[in-house]
This record gives C-alpha cells, sequence and structure tokens, in this order.
C-alpha cells in the first residue's frame, strides 16, 4: 500500500490502451493459436475485439497508481521493516486494481474463493483508511478487480505459450489450467463476458499441438 500511496505521474510508463490490447492479443495469437492450434470464427474474434474493449476501458477507468505488474509471492521477499520486492523491471503507472488482483489470484497458487474476497475487502478498507482513491462501494471496487485480473489472465495465457514455443521453456504451460480456471469463474459471474465463457468452454477439451509435452 505504501508503494501506491509514492505514485505520482510522470515517474513511470504509463500502462495505456497500447500496452493493454498488445497483452490481450498475446491470447488468441500464442495460446489459441500457437499452442491449441484454434482458429476462432469470425463471430468469436468480433466477441474477443468487443471484450477487449471493455477490459481496456476497465483498466483505463480506474485511478491511476504505481503498478509492479507481477506483483505475487514469489517476488517478494521477508524483510524488515518492510517486504523486498523483485522483478520491478516492468512497473507502470496504471490501474490501482491491478497489483492487487496480481497478489490475490497468483500464478503458482490457488486459494479459495471466499478467502480471496475477504483479502480484497481487507485491502479495500485499508486503502480507504490510507487515502487511497478506491471505490465509495466494495461492489464497484470488486468489479473492477475481477475485470483486470481477466486482462491479466489472458494475457499471462498468451505469455506462458510463448514462453514455450518461443523461449524453449514448458514448465510454465504446467500452470494454464489455473488461468483458464480464474478466467471461466469471472466469465461466468458477468453478463457481459458471455461470449468468452463460451470460448472457454468450447476450447477445454482441445488438445495442444502435437509435441508439447510438460
Amino acid at each position: 500500500m505504501r508503494w501506491q500511496l509514492a505514485s505520482r505521474a510522470g515517474a513511470l510508463p504509463p500502462y495505456d490502451e497500447a500496452l493493454l490490447r498488445r497483452e490481450l492479443d498475446l491470447f488468441p495469437e500464442w495460446y489459441l493459436g500457437r499452442h491449441l492450434g484454434f482458429e476462432p470464427r469470425p463471430e468469436q474474434r468480433q466477441a474477443m475485439q468487443t471484450l477487449w474493449r471493455q477490459l481496456i476501458d476497465t483498466c483505463l477507468a480506474q485511478p491511476r497508481v504505481f503498478v509492479h505488474r507481477d506483483y505475487m509471492p514469489r517476488n517478494l521477499m521477508v524483510t524488515e521493516p518492510a517486504p523486498g520486492i523483485l522483478d520491478f523491471q516492468d512497473a507502470v503507472y496504471g490501474p490501482i486494481a491491478y497489483d492487487v488482483v496480481s497478489l490475490f489470484r497468483d500464478a503458482f497458487v490457488s486459494w479459495p474463493e471466499e478467502r480471496v474476497l475477504d483479502w480484497t475487502i481487507r485491502y479495500w478498507e485499508g486503502a480507504r483508511r490510507a487515502g487511497l482513491p478506491v471505490d465509495a462501494d466494495f461492489a464497484d471496487f470488486y468489479r473492477a478487480f475481477e475485470w483486470t485480473g481477466l486482462q491479466r489472465h489472458l494475457k499471462v495465457l498468451g505469455i506462458f505459450a510463448r514462453i514455450n514455443y518461443r523461449d524453449g521453456k514448458p514448465q510454465y504451460l504446467a500452470d494454464t489450467p489455473r488461468f483458464i480456471a480464474y478466467a471461466r469463474a469471472v466469465a461466468r459471474r458477468y453478463r457481459p463476458l458471455a461470449a468468452l465463457a463460451r470460448l472457454l468452454d468450447e476450447i477445454e477439451g482441445v488438445q495442444p499441438r502435437a509435441g508439447f509435452t510438460f
């Protein structure tokens, strides 16, 4: 939270529309196309572009703070007086919910939804007391939390596939089911995301390209 309170415009690159869109486009290019060999139908591509617009707008509409972009337990160290933070070279100035959802919906560990909800409420309450510009209504903040997380989940699916096929590091793909589960849960909770829920259901049974092994 102290990291967010120290935020100021112009100190870090903006987490702007172009970057958010490039990240989302990794999902159809690398996860669907390269990993699954799945070619979305025209109506599915159109639905993804509509969804990209909604997710980008959700991110851009939020108050802006310093964003680590990979704020998760593996990048935190026990130190005094505060956690040491690793892997911050890609930090940007962007949506306030981003690092919160990165931490609570982790890339390598999944927690029960009830615990994630409780932690998110505790963050929101602490952020309000600290004067951070979170929504006055928790329901609004939680929706932004979930939709911002969905942008990240889709991005990570694309990144993990790219790391395998481009960089020869297959171990990350073992965690892709976690991100599919995250994305499916969010997509099923919100009516505007129904097309994504249907797409994720359709690709569930698609096998990775021949030659892939964990």
